[in-house]
């Protein structure tokens, strides 16, 4: 399964379709784009960010484009939003497993943690 993300949006009760997201690998300070997205309907990926073939161990990072997602929404968020790009920084230890990172998130708060 390689590595997967999922975004929810806990405001509206729905997947957040739409969403922008990049995925970086990391070393350090420094961070290299690997890609960009758009979630689809479902909240997620068309396809997984890394097949098997193609997931390594390291350091990556995905960052949502929250305040985007949300002003697309229509929603009034003050200036400046309080959360504006959400950045996660997470490892990969074992290439041969799946690595699943969800993303709830509202215009106020967020929370994630290694899925299934």
């Amino acid at each position: 399964m390689g590595l997967s993300t999922h975004v929810l949006d806990t405001m509206n009760g729905c997947p957040a379709a739409g969403m922008e997201v990049a995925l970086y690998s990391t070393d350090g300070d420094n961070a290299t784009l690997i890609k960009r997205l758009v979630l689809n309907h479902d909240g997620r990926t068309d396809a997984p960010l890394f097949d098997n073939a193609s997931l390594r161990t390291g350091t990556y990072r995905l960052r949502f484009d929250v305040a985007g997602y949300f002003r697309a929404r229509g929603v009034q968020l003050p200036e400046p939003n309080f959360l504006n790009q959400v950045s996660l920084d997470f490892g990969i230890a074992h290439a041969d497993q799946h690595y699943h990172v969800p993303l709830l998130v509202s215009p106020w708060s967020y929370s994630t943690y290694r899925g299934s």
